[in-house]
This record gives structure tokens, sequence and C-alpha cells, in this order.
């Protein structure tokens, strides 16, 4: 193959993995402004969402010029493709982060409504999942996108935990009835950050085995020759 091309696809997997590390660090400093109650720290998450929206807009001229100019085939394509797919997903978990941000600074105009337990957890899962599914890109690992896909399940199950607690509240004090449903917001916020992830374990099963399982997830992708 062309080493000129290689490189190319070297520079398209850095750029995304960038993006990646970009947005995770917008999920962690979105958290430690809401957990720590310091609003100040939503105030970086802007400026990483420029940047986000610039490596947004480079990656995809990138794949567009590989997809024109190398007319790539098999393989390659499907890389191409998946890079495609995942950079759109990434700049959208930018812009959850930053929903996230507008969130929390409603948020901590109040006093606190309840201890957060279930949205950091929420964070950490959705979090992991996004590395592991970036990871499972770089590596061409099936079992790790596989493993993306099964935990999915956990951030719904929290998120609809969390619902029942703050409709009680809702239900009890009707004062609280604001901060609950920016809290709702919120998990909502982190439910969408595990699809994204979700979305870019699919694309690395299709990347990998030419094997669309969109829509149905929960069917466990064979390995070639099974």
């Amino acid at each position: 193959m062309d080493r000129h091309f290689d490189e190319e696809l070297k520079e398209l997997k850095e750029k995304l993995l960038s993006m990646g590390n970009l947005a995770e660090k917008m999920i962690n400093q979105a958290m430690d402004g809401l957990v720590k109650r310091e609003p100040i720290l939503f105030n970086q998450i802007n400026n990483w969402e420029n940047e986000m929206n610039f490596l947004h807009i480079e990656i995809d001229d990138a794949c567009l010029k590989l997809l024109a100019l190398r007319q790539p085939t098999a393989t390659d394509l499907r890389f191409i493709t998946a890079g495609m797919k995942i950079n759109s997903e990434l700049e959208r978990v930018g812009d959850q982060a930053v929903n996230i941000s507008q969130n929390g600074t409603e948020y901590l105009k109040e006093p606190q409504l309840k201890p957060l337990i279930d949205i950091p957890r929420m964070a950490n899962i959705a979090s992991k999942m996004l590395q592991d599914g970036l990871d499972s890109f770089v590596r061409k690992d099936v079992e790790l996108a596989k493993s993306v896909l099964e935990r999915d399940d956990e951030v719904d199950e929290l998120k609809d935990q969390l619902f029942r607690e703050l409709l009680t509240f809702m239900i009890s004090d009707p004062t609280t009835i604001k901060r609950a449903l920016t809290l709702i917001l919120i998990a909502r916020n982190l439910e969408r950050i595990g699809d994204h992830a979700t979305n870019i374990a699919e694309d690395v099963i299709f990347m990998v085995l030419g094997k669309d399982v969109r829509h149905h997830a929960a069917e466990k992708p064979r390995s070639p020759g099974v």
C-alpha cells in the first residue's frame, strides 16, 4: 500500500483520539464543577467546545479527501467511514458536556437538593464506555466494543433509579421541582453520552466485521468464521 496513504490513515486515527480525549476532559470537567459546586469550572468547557468544533470540521474534511482522492476499498473504506461516524458522535458528546455545564450552572444557583451519587456514577460509566469505544477502534477489538454495548443498560438503569427518587422529592415538596428537573436533564445528558459511546462501538464492529449491529445491539455479533 502507498506509504503516504498509511500516514494519512494514521493521522486520521490520531486526530480522532485527540478529539476523544477532549470529549472525556469535557465530561470530567462538567462533573467536577457539579460535584464540587464550583461553577467557574464550567467556563473551560466552552473553550474546549470551540476546539472540538474545529476538530470536527478538520476530520470530516480529511475523511472526504481520502474518499475522493484515494478511492479506498474494503477494509480502508470501512475504516474511513467509521472515522466519519465516530467524529460526529464525539462532537455530540461534547455538546452533551456543554449541556451538563449549562444545566449545572442553573442547579448551583440554589441549595443542593440531595447528595450526588447516581449522577457521578453514570458519568464514570459513560466516560469509560467512551474510552473503551475509542480503544476498540484503535485496536480493532470487537470484544471490547461488545463490552461497551453491554454497559449501556447500566447507565439506563441508574437514570431510571434517579428519576424515581427525584419524582418522590417533587411529589413530597413542590419547592424541589426546579432542582429535581435540572438533575433529570443532566441525567439525560449522561444517558445520551452513553448512547454515543454505544454508537461508536457499533461502528467499530461494522469496521472490523462488516456487520451492521445497529438497532439490535443486544444480539452479539459473530466473529469471523463462526
